[in-house]
């Protein structure tokens, strides 16, 4: 499983639709007398996962959605979506960074399911760069099932109560960590989930997180993802802006991880072709969006206090992605691969006590966006 799925693919997610089948050319998990199962009470994980159910292979399969799955059905077709999606943003953050390369793992499970994750370390652009893609089959821990609940999502229909609640997920995740402070750090998810139980969803995002303000760059970054998100409805880029700044903020902290972007969960008040469509141009545009603002800031100069800065705000990220990340805390409650779970955190951070910007400053202009989210398109 991959962070992000996270990774943030398996974030127990909120959303107020539910629909009772799934997605036309879709399929439901196979029954729960398939799966393999383990006494409740010793159980520490959930139905047929843990971390030691990974097993390296030498190269990715065809498919890694189970072969019942059907080539039409909307797993398999997800799937193909990010391992192609996969291949052509490594393929441009390799030509950018000029010298470092992917060096990339394909595991599975017996069960079905597996990953192939590609982590860039040592870089000559980027510290450390990952993308990921996992297809998990699984069962989500009741806390996760509770609080969707408590959201408003029925995760548990179509179960008896207090019965695992079987699903399938696959995604795609990445998070960009590059050398020179003046350029962003870039994180995307886009995930999709099937309940044994009929439910189904879409989700996803893209956010950037720069140490330093350059208005311009930020303007570029959401102007892309609004355009998009008008193509496809007028309401969205307004609505996932907003969800962006919320689930992004640091609750002890009382700012914002970066400056956002866009954050959405839950999709299923549409026809399922819709949603594909959307998640499929959000996920092809990540490097319109992004590869532009690193092109043009790699190779500024920059002071050893600015790079202190840079690794204080990587820490923050760290401290968001470990305290209150749903991806994080599903992919570890779950049993996922913990090397792809944690690839979204950097190399190097740094907490300093009670540091705090000198008024004025470029740390501290962009500490107040942090505090208060701006509008940027």
């Amino acid at each position: 499983m991959v962070k992000g799925l996270t990774l943030a693919l398996l974030v127990a997610s909120a959303g107020a639709f539910v629909h009772s089948s799934a997605p036309k050319g879709s399929r439901v998990l196979p029954s729960r007398a398939t799966v393999e199962k383990a006494d409740d009470k010793t159980d520490q994980n959930p139905v047929n996962i843990g971390w030691d159910t990974h097993v390296a292979i030498d190269a990715a399969p065809e498919t890694l959605v189970r072969g019942v799955e059907g080539n039409e059905s909307m797993r398999r077709r997800f799937e193909a979506m990010c391992r192609e999606a996969q291949n052509a943003i490594c393929a441009e953050i390799e030509a950018l960074d000029g010298g470092g390369k992917f060096q990339e793992d394909v595991w599975e499970r017996p069960n079905g399911g597996g990953g192939i994750s590609r982590v860039m370390a040592g870089g000559d652009v980027f510290e450390k760069a990952g993308c990921s893609l996992s297809v998990v089959y699984g069962a989500m821990p009741p806390e996760a099932v509770a609080s969707a609940t408590e959201r408003g999502a029925d995760r548990a229909k179509g179960m008896k109560p207090g019965e695992k609640v079987p699903f399938f997920a696959c995604g795609l995740s990445s998070v960009m960590h590059p050398r020179n402070p003046m350029a962003p750090t870039m994180h995307f998810n886009y995930r999709y989930f099937e309940t044994d139980g009929g439910v189904w969803w879409f989700g996803g995002g893209t956010d950037i997180t720069p140490a330093y303000l350059f208005e311009e760059d930020m303007k570029h970054f959401h102007g892309t993802y609004k355009e998009i998100c008008d193509k496809h409805d007028k309401e969205y880029y307004a609505k996932f802006k907003k969800w962006a700044d919320d689930y992004f903020l640091i609750k002890h902290r009382g700012e914002t991880r970066g400056l956002g972007g866009i954050f959405f969960d839950d999709q299923n008040d549409k026809d399922p072709e819709e949603h594909f469509a959307f998640s499929q141009e959000c996920l092809n545009s990540v490097t319109k969006a992004y590869v532009p603002l690193v092109a043009k800031r790699k190779d500024s100069p920059f002071t050893q206090l600015q790079k202190e800065w840079q690794l204080m705000r990587r820490g923050r990220y760290v401290e968001f992605n470990l305290v209150y990340d749903r991806g994080t805390v599903f992919g570890l409650k779950t049993g996922g691969r913990i090397e792809s779970i944690l690839m979204s955190l950097p190399e190097t951070a740094r907490w300093e006590y009670n540091q705090s910007p000198e008024e004025g400053s470029e740390e501290a202009k962009i500490l107040e966006c942090f505090k208060n989210p701006r509008e940027w398109a």
